[in-house]
């Protein structure tokens, strides 16, 4: 099976995670900072999971599964140890049409999760397929080694800036143009935290 990659505006978006135990409150943490709007379903939970449903942060069901929990919702994150449960939940989602992530279970899978490394808004996503979680997450962790040489989030607000001015003066610069402006001496001055000389010198190559 192919899938395509892609990343998914969560802000708001209704979301059911079926489970309550460690794994489903890393899929939660997950969600709760991409902004999704989250029901839990599980008969028991972690002292985490009932600290946010106390705080209004997800709403909480505190009984095993239904087909009615469905209702409403854009996507479904399974996260059990019950292959019975994924079985039962992953049917229901794919009559609903609601796209479904079954922890370690790509049969029952619509969609798999990559591993992800972040540098403030940069997001570097790597997967394997679904073939090799293990190594999706040993090659994230050679990333932020890599990653881990320059102040890749001051870059990105640098260039974020850059792009905002050339829209405000009507000029597309073709990415070939940005490469070569991304260059060693502009990362030089991200480097040394001389971020207003770097917005000058990166808008003035690319044209603007």
């Amino acid at each position: 099976m192919g899938y395509y990659p892609m990343c998914l505006d969560m802000a708001g978006r209704s979301c059911l995670v079926v489970g309550g135990g460690p794994l489903a409150e890393r899929k939660v943490v997950g969600l709760l900072q991409a902004g999704a709007r989250l029901t839990v379903v599980s008969p028991a939970v972690t002292p985490q999971l009932d600290d946010w449903a106390r705080e209004g942060r997800i709403r909480l069901i505190r009984r095993r599964y239904e087909s009615s929990d469905l209702a409403g919702q854009s996507l479904l994150f399974v996260a059990t140890d019950d292959g019975v449960v994924n079985v039962e939940v992953a049917r229901d989602a794919r009559a609903a049409g609601v796209l479904i992530n079954a922890a370690d279970d790509p049969a029952h899978c619509d969609f798999i999760l990559p591993a992800v490394l972040r540098r403030g808004e940069l997001t570097v996503a790597v997967s394997t397929g679904g073939a090799s979680p293990a190594l999706s997450r040993t090659v994230r962790d050679e990333l932020d080694t890599y990653l881990a040489r320059e102040d890749y989030a001051a870059l990105l607000s640098v260039a974020a800036d850059a792009r905002r001015a050339l829209r405000a003066q009507g000029v597309r610069a073709p990415w070939e143009r940005w490469r070569n402006a991304l260059d060693a001496g502009l990362r030089g001055l991200v480097t040394a935290g001389r971020l207003g000389e770097a917005r000058e010198r990166l808008v003035e190559r690319l044209g603007a």
